[in-house]
């Protein structure tokens, strides 16, 4: 089953708090989560490539299969789609590109940096006098690569949960790389992801 790790938080740019983790939640759904929504909203259409494993050419379709998913679910539960944001794109692939280089698995770096100090620090937050962000990890191997899974395990974990389902978020930014920490040990090749979501306050 895929590994996930999950933080939230908001802050005032002009004074930054540091974003508490929290702890590391393992849960996963039994079978591949083909559709972009929960069982109750039946009329769904699929998300294409929702059960496709990384390779190193498809990182778009996965993101945009992940992005998908995450809105199926959201309409599902009368929740506005989240818009796919340049600036929290760029954000998703240095935690993720990061983790791998550095070898950790975390919300905050090793140098101490957080989502929502990168978030805050970037040209998203530029003009809003506050953000709320928050941000879903996970890494898995084999069958466990697909968005379908990750998305699963997420819906599983009460925390992951929680950021899919926050009404306040508007913005997402997805990224997936074809590696895993190496700290983790796992032994094989494997896929990490990182999903950031995030809203402008004002």
């Amino acid at each position: 089953m895929p590994v996930i790790r999950r933080t939230s938080g908001s802050t005032t740019l002009a004074s930054l708090a540091a974003c508490a983790a929290c702890a590391a939640c393992a849960a996963a759904l039994l079978g591949a989560l083909a559709l972009a929504c929960s069982s109750a909203d039946a009329t769904q259409a699929p998300c294409a490539n929702a059960n496709l494993r990384v390779t190193g050419k498809d990182h778009p379709a996965i993101d945009r299969a992940t992005l998908c998913l995450i809105d199926g679910i959201r309409l599902a539960h009368g929740l506005p789609k989240l818009r796919s944001d340049h600036a929290l794109g760029a954000v998703a692939r240095k935690v993720v590109a990061g983790m791998v280089l550095g070898n950790y698995f975390a919300d905050v770096t090793p140098s101490g940096a957080s989502a929502l100090g990168l978030i805050s620090a970037s040209g998203y937050a530029a003009g809003a006098p506050q953000v709320t962000v928050g941000q879903n990890l996970a890494w898995g191997t084999g069958s466990q690569t697909t968005p379908a899974r990750i998305v699963a395990a997420w819906m599983a974990s009460p925390p992951h949960r929680a950021n899919i389902l926050d009404s306040e978020f508007r913005n997402a930014g997805v990224a997936v790389t074809t590696s895993v920490p190496s700290v983790l040990h796992v032994g094989r090749r494997g896929a990490t992801y990182v999903f950031e979501f995030a809203a402008r306050l004002y």
